[in-house]
């Protein structure tokens, strides 16, 4: 693959030809990509708009009602979101190589989200929250290549400044007519086809792979703990079989609790941000899922002055709007006054301890108090009966999962690596459009 390619002027326009700067050998002195607006209809394709459907019957048919903007492939059915109809004659059946765009949503991030239909979908109809292309057979591109190429960031980003709305957002007919197609010949559309969609594959096995490695410590954490009404773990360590019963104790005679302070108002005053003390918020223990948190924001002398500094390694836990969530401080840092440090003793190992908590969200989530917001305190954490075996005991269950963990950031970080490594692909194998007006 050549990455030398750049872009020259045409004799015509003046503008700079539409070549990409990474293409295959073989396509290195090909034609310049053609520029073709998907909103002259009739050259390239027909569109058709979903209708509502309102004398459908449930259980007959399938609506296509919605795309599921979160998928990572465009190319899969189960990325469409179906609900039951009756089959109509004033509904647009839905065909193989059919483009949806989502035309309405509650966010603008959603809207102009797009999915390709790569099989027959036996009655399935278009709802109206979305729209459909459909290429003329003469001159329907790669459906593959399609779908990747709406969605390039400056696609997704074109769309999401055109919608308009202020409850819902809503992209108007002018909207997909303004938006060109650059399109290369067939066989290199093909090869970006192939090239893109082999590493989804690989994206696609890396994340099973990763599920895999949760849903087994999922199934090790309800193994190695006691469940409801019980004192003892189904799965045990050989060493400790005939350890007997876990003891079970107050979560306040088990370690110091200690809420965090900030106690200036407002929040956000920026004279107190910006300095060496790393400020924990509730949304950076949520994120650490259990594991070490890291603070999205710093504070400097005088935040320090209205906080309070905790030293490492001890359990945080959030009290307020997420209730629940678990963490470890594992270097210094203030906390926010919703998050609560949880200083084990000597006989508690502080990793054991956030395993514990983190089982107790639920709980602790129907034990709130609610106001403005659900909220739980130190005296309603005090109280909290948690099961304890000895230390040898809670050092080898904390070993064994956090082997897993540091096995599922590895996965996770290579999964990242290879969603990264697609992007940069997609940016490198289409010519860039300045689609985003200024």
């Amino acid at each position: 693959m050549s990455s030398k390619t750049k872009p020259t002027a045409t004799k015509e326009t003046g503008k700079p030809a539409l070549v990409p700067q990474l293409r295959f050998p073989e396509f290195r002195d090909a034609a310049v990509w053609k520029e073709k607006m998907l909103g002259n209809e009739g050259e390239l394709f027909s569109s058709l708009t979903g209708k509502a459907g309102a004398d459908f019957d449930a259980g007959k048919a399938r609506f296509v009602t919605y795309m599921n903007v979160f998928s990572n492939t465009f190319t899969d059915p189960k990325a469409l979101r179906f609900v039951d109809v009756k089959e109509g004659e004033n509904q647009n059946a839905v065909l193989s190589g059919d483009v949806f765009f989502t035309i309405s949503s509650e966010t603008p991030d959603e809207v102009g989200m797009s999915s390709v239909l790569l099989e027959d979908l036996e009655n399935c109809y278009l709802n109206s929250f979305c729209a459909l292309f459909r290429f003329s057979e003469s001159k329907r591109p790669n459906p593959v290549f399609v779908g990747y190429l709406l969605r390039q960031p400056l696609v997704r980003a074109y769309f999401t400044k055109k919608a308009q709305g202020s409850t819902r957002f809503n992209l108007s007919k002018d909207a997909f007519r303004s938006l060109p197609l650059c399109l290369p010949t067939s066989p290199e559309q093909q090869k970006i086809a192939e090239c893109l969609s082999s590493v989804d594959e690989l994206i696609a096995a890396q994340a099973r792979k990763l599920d895999a490695l949760k849903t087994h410590k999922k199934g090790l954490m309800q193994q190695l703990f006691p469940r409801e009404s019980e004192t003892q773990p189904r799965l045990r360590f050989p060493e400790f079989q005939n350890a007997g019963d876990w003891l079970e104790k107050k979560l306040g005679n088990v370690c110091e609790i200690q809420r965090g302070k900030f106690s200036h108002r407002p929040r956000n005053d920026p004279r107190f941000f910006g300095g060496q003390y790393p400020f924990i918020q509730t949304g950076d223990v949520v994120k650490s899922g259990g594991g070490a948190v890291i603070a999205s924001q710093s504070l400097n002398e005088e935040g320090l002055a209205v906080s309070k500094l905790f030293k490492p390694t001890i359990v945080l836990i959030t009290i307020a709007a997420n209730i629940g969530d678990t963490g470890l401080l594992q270097t210094e840092g203030c906390l926010t006054d919703s998050v609560v440090g949880l200083i084990p003793k000597k006989d508690v190992i502080p990793v054991f301890l956030e395993l514990i908590m983190r089982g107790q969200k639920e709980n602790l989530n129907k034990v709130a108090t609610t106001g403005a917001q659900k909220n739980i305190n130190n005296e309603i954490l005090r109280e909290v009966s948690v099961l304890l075996p000895s230390v040898p005991e809670q050092q080898r269950i904390a070993d064994c999962l956090s082997s897993l963990d540091d096995l599922i950031a590895a996965q996770t970080q290579t999964l990242e690596a290879l969603e990264t490594h697609k992007q940069g692909l997609m940016q490198q194998l289409f010519p860039s459009l300045e689609l985003v007006e200024a």
